[in-house]
Protein backbone atom coordinates (compact mmCIF):
# COMPACT_ATOMS: atom_id res chain seq x y z
CA UNK A 1 0.00 0.00 0.00
CA UNK A 2 1.69 3.46 -0.74
CA UNK A 3 2.26 5.46 1.81
CA UNK A 4 1.33 9.14 1.90
CA UNK A 5 1.73 12.29 3.60
CA UNK A 6 -0.53 11.98 5.90
CA UNK A 7 0.70 8.74 7.08
CA UNK A 8 1.98 9.49 11.14
CA UNK A 9 5.12 7.41 10.39
CA UNK A 10 6.50 7.33 6.83
CA UNK A 11 9.03 4.57 6.15
CA UNK A 12 11.29 6.11 3.53
CA UNK A 13 14.24 7.96 4.01
CA UNK A 14 14.05 11.15 5.88
CA UNK A 15 16.35 13.51 3.52
CA UNK A 16 15.58 17.04 4.08
CA UNK A 17 15.19 19.72 1.39
CA UNK A 18 15.30 23.85 2.20
CA UNK A 19 13.98 26.33 0.38
CA UNK A 20 13.08 30.40 0.65
CA UNK A 21 9.72 31.93 -0.18
CA UNK A 22 8.62 35.15 0.04
CA UNK A 23 4.99 35.40 2.04
CA UNK A 24 3.07 38.51 2.55
CA UNK A 25 6.46 40.80 2.00
CA UNK A 26 8.42 38.50 4.80
CA UNK A 27 10.79 36.03 3.61
CA UNK A 28 10.63 32.54 5.64
CA UNK A 29 13.57 29.25 4.71
CA UNK A 30 11.82 26.38 5.52
CA UNK A 31 13.32 22.49 5.79
CA UNK A 32 10.96 20.29 4.04
CA UNK A 33 11.32 16.86 3.68
CA UNK A 34 10.92 13.09 2.21
CA UNK A 35 7.21 11.97 3.76
CA UNK A 36 5.62 15.25 3.68
CA UNK A 37 3.24 17.25 1.33
CA UNK A 38 5.47 19.85 -0.76
CA UNK A 39 9.08 18.73 -0.57
CA UNK A 40 11.41 21.36 -1.32
CA UNK A 41 8.57 23.93 -2.74
CA UNK A 42 5.60 25.82 -1.76
CA UNK A 43 2.42 24.19 -3.36
CA UNK A 44 0.61 26.08 -6.18
CA UNK A 45 -2.47 25.74 -3.59
CA UNK A 46 -1.04 27.18 -0.51
CA UNK A 47 0.63 30.02 -2.69
CA UNK A 48 -3.13 30.99 -3.99
CA UNK A 49 -4.07 31.12 -0.01
CA UNK A 50 -1.27 33.14 0.58
CA UNK A 51 -1.76 35.34 -2.57
CA UNK A 52 -5.53 36.11 -2.41
CA UNK A 53 -5.84 37.52 1.59
CA UNK A 54 -4.64 39.93 3.62
CA UNK A 55 -2.32 38.70 6.95
CA UNK A 56 -4.83 38.39 9.87
CA UNK A 57 -4.69 40.86 12.42
CA UNK A 58 -4.42 38.98 16.09
CA UNK A 59 -5.41 36.67 17.87
CA UNK A 60 -5.06 32.49 18.33
CA UNK A 61 -4.67 30.72 15.10
CA UNK A 62 -4.66 27.37 14.05
CA UNK A 63 -3.39 25.92 11.48
CA UNK A 64 -4.81 22.86 10.53
CA UNK A 65 -2.67 20.00 8.81
CA UNK A 66 0.16 22.47 9.33
CA UNK A 67 3.17 20.23 7.34
CA UNK A 68 6.28 21.66 7.79
CA UNK A 69 4.33 25.19 8.92
CA UNK A 70 4.45 27.32 6.20
CA UNK A 71 1.17 28.56 7.09
CA UNK A 72 1.24 29.44 10.45
CA UNK A 73 4.58 30.61 10.73
CA UNK A 74 3.92 33.06 7.97
CA UNK A 75 1.17 34.21 9.97
CA UNK A 76 3.49 34.44 13.29
CA UNK A 77 6.13 36.24 10.79
CA UNK A 78 3.37 38.90 9.88
CA UNK A 79 1.52 39.17 12.69
CA UNK A 80 3.31 40.02 15.89
CA UNK A 81 0.72 39.23 18.24
CA UNK A 82 -0.11 35.92 16.55
CA UNK A 83 -0.34 33.05 18.92
CA UNK A 84 -0.26 29.71 16.37
CA UNK A 85 -0.88 26.07 17.02
CA UNK A 86 -0.29 23.46 13.93
CA UNK A 87 -1.78 20.18 14.20
CA UNK A 88 -0.64 17.40 12.11
CA UNK A 89 -0.34 13.32 12.26
CA UNK A 90 2.49 13.19 10.40
CA UNK A 91 5.35 13.12 12.52
CA UNK A 92 8.17 14.01 10.60
CA UNK A 93 5.84 17.47 9.45
CA UNK A 94 5.55 17.94 12.96
CA UNK A 95 9.15 17.81 13.47
CA UNK A 96 10.27 20.00 10.78
CA UNK A 97 7.94 22.61 11.52
CA UNK A 98 9.04 23.08 15.28
CA UNK A 99 12.72 22.87 13.73
CA UNK A 100 11.60 25.60 11.30
CA UNK A 101 9.89 27.88 14.20
CA UNK A 102 13.11 27.70 15.80
CA UNK A 103 15.48 28.77 13.19
CA UNK A 104 12.90 31.43 12.47
CA UNK A 105 12.68 32.77 15.95
CA UNK A 106 9.18 32.34 16.28
CA UNK A 107 8.84 29.27 18.46
CA UNK A 108 7.80 31.51 21.43
CA UNK A 109 4.53 32.14 19.19
CA UNK A 110 4.26 28.75 16.83
CA UNK A 111 3.86 24.52 18.31
CA UNK A 112 3.19 22.02 16.34
CA UNK A 113 1.62 19.06 17.78
CA UNK A 114 -0.67 15.72 17.03
CA UNK A 115 -4.28 17.42 17.37
CA UNK A 116 -4.55 14.85 20.96
CA UNK A 117 -2.23 16.98 22.57
CA UNK A 118 -4.05 20.22 21.82
CA UNK A 119 -5.80 20.96 24.87
CA UNK A 120 -9.38 20.36 25.03
CA UNK A 121 -11.17 23.68 26.15
CA UNK A 122 -8.56 25.51 23.10
CA UNK A 123 -10.45 27.92 20.85
CA UNK A 124 -9.06 29.95 17.83
CA UNK A 125 -10.01 32.90 16.33
CA UNK A 126 -9.08 31.68 13.14
CA UNK A 127 -8.56 28.18 11.44
CA UNK A 128 -6.46 28.39 8.21
CA UNK A 129 -5.73 25.37 6.41
CA UNK A 130 -4.97 23.70 2.79
CA UNK A 131 -6.70 20.61 4.32
CA UNK A 132 -5.65 16.91 3.50
CA UNK A 133 -8.71 16.30 0.65
CA UNK A 134 -6.73 13.26 -0.18
CA UNK A 135 -7.48 11.24 2.76
CA UNK A 136 -11.40 10.57 1.55
CA UNK A 137 -14.51 12.68 1.61
CA UNK A 138 -15.77 11.00 4.76
CA UNK A 139 -12.77 11.66 6.72
CA UNK A 140 -12.40 15.20 5.80
CA UNK A 141 -16.15 15.85 6.56
CA UNK A 142 -14.94 14.41 10.23
CA UNK A 143 -11.87 16.41 10.46
CA UNK A 144 -13.65 19.46 9.58
CA UNK A 145 -16.48 18.91 12.04
CA UNK A 146 -13.72 17.95 14.92
CA UNK A 147 -12.04 21.48 14.56
CA UNK A 148 -14.76 24.14 13.25
CA UNK A 149 -16.26 24.04 16.82
CA UNK A 150 -12.98 25.14 18.12
CA UNK A 151 -13.64 28.71 16.45
CA UNK A 152 -14.61 31.14 18.81
CA UNK A 153 -17.72 33.84 18.62
CA UNK A 154 -17.39 35.12 15.29
CA UNK A 155 -14.31 33.31 14.46
CA UNK A 156 -13.82 31.92 10.96
CA UNK A 157 -11.74 29.46 8.99
CA UNK A 158 -9.91 30.26 5.62
CA UNK A 159 -8.62 27.13 3.80
CA UNK A 160 -7.88 26.77 0.15
CA UNK A 161 -8.98 23.63 -2.25
CA UNK A 162 -8.83 22.32 -6.37
CA UNK A 163 -12.18 22.97 -7.64
CA UNK A 164 -11.46 19.51 -9.56
CA UNK A 165 -11.53 18.45 -5.46
CA UNK A 166 -14.24 19.22 -4.80
CA UNK A 167 -14.28 22.50 -3.44
CA UNK A 168 -18.20 24.00 -4.81
CA UNK A 169 -19.74 20.60 -2.93
CA UNK A 170 -17.77 21.28 0.20
CA UNK A 171 -18.62 24.38 0.20
CA UNK A 172 -22.08 23.35 -0.14
CA UNK A 173 -21.98 20.69 2.41
CA UNK A 174 -20.49 22.53 5.20
CA UNK A 175 -22.95 25.44 4.62
CA UNK A 176 -25.93 22.74 4.99
CA UNK A 177 -24.23 21.37 8.12
CA UNK A 178 -24.54 25.03 9.85
CA UNK A 179 -21.52 26.65 8.72
CA UNK A 180 -22.12 29.13 6.53
CA UNK A 181 -19.50 29.03 3.52
CA UNK A 182 -18.68 31.71 0.81
CA UNK A 183 -15.98 31.84 -1.85
CA UNK A 184 -13.47 34.52 -1.39
CA UNK A 185 -11.54 34.00 -4.58
CA UNK A 186 -11.18 32.00 -7.44
CA UNK A 187 -7.63 31.22 -8.72
CA UNK A 188 -5.82 28.86 -11.17
CA UNK A 189 -8.13 25.81 -10.23
CA UNK A 190 -8.51 26.93 -6.78
CA UNK A 191 -11.16 28.47 -4.41
CA UNK A 192 -10.62 30.09 -0.68
CA UNK A 193 -13.20 29.29 0.74
CA UNK A 194 -14.39 31.23 4.11
CA UNK A 195 -16.33 29.12 6.89
CA UNK A 196 -18.01 31.61 9.80
CA UNK A 197 -19.23 30.85 12.71
CA UNK A 198 -22.78 30.06 12.63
Amino acid sequence: MPEHYFSADPSVPFERESFTVELWGNPLTLDTGSGVFSRGHLDHATAVLFRELEPPVQGQFLDLGCGYGVIGLAIARAVPLANVTGVDVNERALLLANDNARAAGLDSRFVACTPEQVPGNQVFDEIWSNPPIRIGKEALHELLLTWLPRLAPEGRMVMVVGKNLGADSLQRWLTEQGWPTQRLASSKGFRVLETRRG
